[in-house]
């Protein structure tokens, strides 16, 4: 019994750490984060940001950043513009990710893509353009996905171009190995072969410098969310030319993030087959790391949404976070340079990589690995500690969805098979907690008979345990299970796209999100909306009956410090869950009732009032 009450307190002394953190630590971060960024956009001044600066070549001491001298060399050599129309703005209604819908300027963001000829860019999945003024990948809408669950609502937006509130795009180019040749950087125009990419017909890019080298860049798209960039260079000039080629995801401002311990948003990379994951405010802190690695990939992430630049896996490249502050904004830059080329005088060379930019379905990332060999593409998703579970579940849960047509059932039917297979140990611990509650009687006579000495109680306790075969923690066992089941299946809730917006019935329009009813205003008769902690809906509610309806059916502590921590468990799980994923919460009720099912039943099996 005192192992039993140590164990209570280690676990309450765990819930209130976490809940301790969340509230005195992550919470007040999230906050000062909010003012930060509140003070920079008071402070902003009108005109428009400058591009980020690309990176800069690592291995010779003279390589030449793109954009900088250079590259404004060029000016005078310029192509005159192509025939191509500017991109029609997109509805006023489209948000960016990570930032409030009322940050963004449709008028703003229109008088931006106006200012300069594009190539548009139409897909299934995808609509936007490029900008033939630098040719940057920097309009990008997600023709799938809307902000709400409300049908009407606004297209989610990925990408926007400088000169709209946060600019945020990718681009890919070349760095030479001295300022003397004229390379395309942010003012080059280029010249398109055709108005609009589809997946159907790449778009071709050109360039001349008029001092003998000849730059083309091919867009090709697939039907969703990769774009495969292949850049060539044709030297017609007499001397030899060392090029690196690059690539870069720029983004202006810090993103709101949910600011969860549990999931990462932000930069992100995997090199040389690891992970590695970097916060917005450790970039702050340090705001430039470097890394090496032959293939991999490297990026930035929103909870759902992920810009990723993959470069050839064969080859090995510097791979770098960066952090600046421009015009009173900060600006986070991901880029990877490659290594020397040296084009020779009448030949020709080519490099091809890729962008990842789209919404991170976990079965699209894991085709992507698999045909372009791209490692751990699946870990943009945050899959957590627990990823040998969270994976595994989300495929169960999809397959079930798939003949089921509803994530909720597939959640049902997924609390089913994790009982089965489950069965013959909590099957062992219900019968044990069985035999507990029979000998409750015999417990409680002990109790009082050796009340004031607590040795000889424990003493004549275990005896009767011994006797009877019986192990008082084996009803631990069936909580201790589902732990990190309900871990694994939360992350599979709030991390995976495909159950954002997924409903169930009635009420529930979102089953990642907390059940929007709430007890405090009779859910929903009273006109009033209470405070976030107090939205314990209809399925909490339920949750904590049930939870209660099985703590009745197993033996009652004989300690009354230990029955009271107990009777409040249901209480305090029904407003812990309150504001977790309704997913979750279904889940957890209807495992509640599978085990009142099975408790029961073997309780009647074997005798047991």
């Amino acid at each position: 019994m005192s192992d039993q009450k140590n164990m209570l307190i280690a676990i309450a002394l765990s819930l209130a750490i976490l809940l301790g953190f969340q509230f005195l630590y992550e919470f007040p971060k999230v906050e000062q984060e909010r003012a930060r960024q509140a003070q920079i956009e008071a402070q902003r001044p009108a005109e428009q940001l400058a591009p980020a600066d690309a990176p800069a070549a690592a291995p010779p001491a003279d390589v030449a950043a793109p954009g900088a001298p250079a590259a404004a060399g060029s000016a005078g050599t310029r192509p005159p513009p192509p025939a191509a129309a500017p991109a029609a703005a997109p509805p006023a209604d489209v948000a960016a990710p990570g930032a409030p819908a009322a940050v963004v300027s449709a008028e703003q963001r229109s008088q931006a893509l106006q200012s300069s000829p594009r190539v548009g860019i139409d897909t299934p999945t995808l609509s936007g353009s490029i900008d033939l003024l630098g040719a940057r990948i920097d309009d990008l809408v997600l023709r799938n996905y809307r902000q709400t669950t409300d049908p009407e609502s606004g297209l989610i937006r990925l990408f926007s171009p400088v000169g709209a509130p946060r600019p945020y795009y990718a681009e890919f180019g070349w760095v030479g190995a001295g300022t003397g040749t004229a390379l395309p950087g942010a003012d080059t125009l280029w010249t398109a072969d055709r108005s609009t990419l589809t997946p159907q017909k790449p778009v071709t890019l050109s360039w001349n410098n008029g001092a003998g080298l000849v730059f083309e860049r091919t867009y090709a798209i697939d039907p969703n969310y990769l774009i495969t960039v292949t850049q060539r260079v044709r030297n017609a000039g007499a001397s030899d030319q060392t090029l690196f080629p690059y690539g870069l995801v720029a983004r202006s401002g810090t993103p709101e993030t949910l600011g969860f311990y549990i999931l990462h948003e932000g930069p992100l990379g995997v090199f040389d087959g690891t992970l590695s994951e970097i916060d917005y405010d450790d970039m702050q802190d340090e705001p430039r790391i470097e890394k090496t690695t032959t293939g991999g990939w490297i990026g930035i992430t929103d909870k759902y949404w992920l810009a990723a630049l993959v470069p050839d896996q064969n080859t090995r490249v510097t791979a770098r976070f960066v952090h600046s502050i421009r015009d009173q904004d900060d600006r986070y830059q991901v880029d990877y340079l490659g290594g020397s080329i040296t084009l020779a005088a009448g030949s020709s060379i080519e490099v091809t990589n890729r962008l990842f930019a789209g919404a991170k379905e976990v079965k699209l990332l894991d085709r992507y690995s698999e045909e372009h060999r791209i490692p751990n593409f699946d870990l943009a998703v945050d899959f957590g500690w627990f990823y040998f579970l969270t994976k595994p579940f989300f495929y169960v849960i999809s397959w079930m969805y798939g003949f089921l047509g509803n994530f909720g059932l597939a959640i049902l039917g997924f609390t089913v098979i994790v009982k089965i297979i489950f069965f013959p140990l909590a099957n062992k611990s219900y019968r044990s907690m069985a035999k507990m509650r029979e000998l409750t009687p015999k417990l409680q006579a002990l109790r009082e008979q050796y009340g004031d000495d607590k040795m000889r109680l424990n003493q004549e306790m275990m005896a009767i345990y011994k006797q009877e075969r019986v192990n008082p923690a084996s009803g631990c066992l069936p909580i201790l299970i589902q732990i990190p089941v309900f871990f694994a299946l939360y992350k599979v809730l709030f991390v995976n796209i495909e159950m954002r917006h997924a409903p169930f019935y009635g009420w529930i329009k979102d089953l990642s999100v907390a059940d929007p009813t709430s007890l405090f205003n009779a859910f929903g008769l009273i006109p009033w909306e209470p405070p976030y902690f107090l939205m314990i809906g209809v399925w909490p509610v339920f949750m904590g009956l049930t939870m209660w309806l099985q703590q009745r059916l197993n033996p009652q502590p004989t300690d009354p410090v230990q029955a009271k921590i107990f009777a409040f468990l249901p209480l305090f799980f029904t407003f812990l869950l309150g504001t977790f994923p309704a997913g979750l919460v279904i889940y957890w009720t209807w495992n509640n009732l599978l085990s009142i099912a099975q408790q029961k039943l073997i309780m009647w099996r074997m005798g047991v009032k």
